[in-house]
């Protein structure tokens, strides 16, 4: 089983939870305790009802529901064609390109400004969807949430993928390394891309695949700061406000997730100031160490159990 099925079968058991492996590939796995089971896969359970999983799924709808409940997120529209595309481009300045289905930051293009990149943005996004979303770029720190039992748990901050210089090799070399790093360290769940998003970023920044980055010079080349396209995640919990807890807790209740991953941007952790970008409905809870999200999940599928 993977890190995040993984965490959650070690608490489960130390409460004399009864664990079945029911399909290892698909990280599925039933827990039992007295007359109750629950059928989980990761941090997805039955819990989630299938509404709730077809409103996650479509991030057009996540958005149009947040949005109607008072929620603050980014403006955005649905692709129709070309001229649209620039049209917004040119009034919001600079756009995100996404598929409206997916996940772990497949075929979303960050920060577009020019029409070749949008080109290619769009098609990148249409690989993985037949929905494309155009969104407003909006400047800020990337803040995942942790809701369980539709209370905060944890956050927090993910931020892109870098390379350090070593004055000898070539980006591409100093990403090779980094990612044969990061895959032995996550198991393979995180790694740089090596295509033309990344080129893109690092062409941003005036420099090529081939160029040598000077000694202990730092380059961002990635705009989207997932963890599994090699970004990295620094624990935030105490440092968030209660306007974006509640904010968070709120849109559990809009999507009736118990437990779920938001995203939001925002300038300052402390702040009131937000947009929520996505809702996922199966997040990592193992990259939430030390906070307590795996004994957070157990309390609520077998709160007799509570310690």
């Amino acid at each position: 089983m993977n890190v995040y099925a993984q965490i959650l079968i070690d608490e489960a058991k130390t409460r004399g939870i009864t664990v079945k492996i029911i399909d290892e590939e698909a990280n599925l796995y039933r827990l039992c305790y007295g007359n109750n089971s629950v059928l989980c896969r990761e941090s997805l359970t039955e819990k989630t009802c299938a509404m709730a999983m077809t409103i996650c799924d479509d991030k057009s709808l996540t958005h149009r529901i947040l949005y109607k409940s008072g929620l603050r997120v980014p403006r955005q529209a649905i692709y129709i064609n070309m001229t649209q595309a620039i049209d917004l481009m040119q009034t919001w300045n600079s756009l995100v390109i996404k598929p409206a289905s997916g996940e772990q930051g497949r075929g979303i293009t960050v920060d577009v400004r020019e029409k070749e990149e949008l080109q290619q943005a769009i098609k990148s996004a249409s690989k993985y969807s037949e929905h494309i979303l155009l969104e407003e770029f909006v400047h800020g720190r990337d803040l995942r949430i942790i809701v369980i039992d539709h209370k905060f748990v944890a956050a927090i901050e993910r931020k892109p993928a870098f390379i350090i210089g070593d004055g000898a090799s070539t980006i591409r070399q100093l990403v090779k390394k980094k990612n044969k790093a990061l895959i032995q360290t996550t198991g393979g769940e995180s790694q740089i891309p090596i295509n033309t998003e990344t080129e893109r970023v690092i062409h941003h920044r005036n420099f090529s695949w081939e160029d040598v980055l000077p000694h202990e010079q730092e380059l961002q080349v990635c705009k989207t700061a997932n963890y599994h396209t090699g970004g990295t995640i620094i624990d935030v919990t105490d440092e968030v406000s209660y306007t974006l807890r509640t904010a968070a807790e709120k849109a559990s209740h809009v999507l009736n997730i118990p437990v779920v991953g938001l995203d939001f941007l925002v300038p300052d952790f402390s702040g009131d100031d937000y947009v929520i970008i996505e809702a996922n409905e199966r997040p990592g809870l193992a990259n939430h160490e030390p906070q307590p999200t795996a004994e957070r999940f157990i309390d609520f599928l077998f709160p007799e159990t509570k310690k």
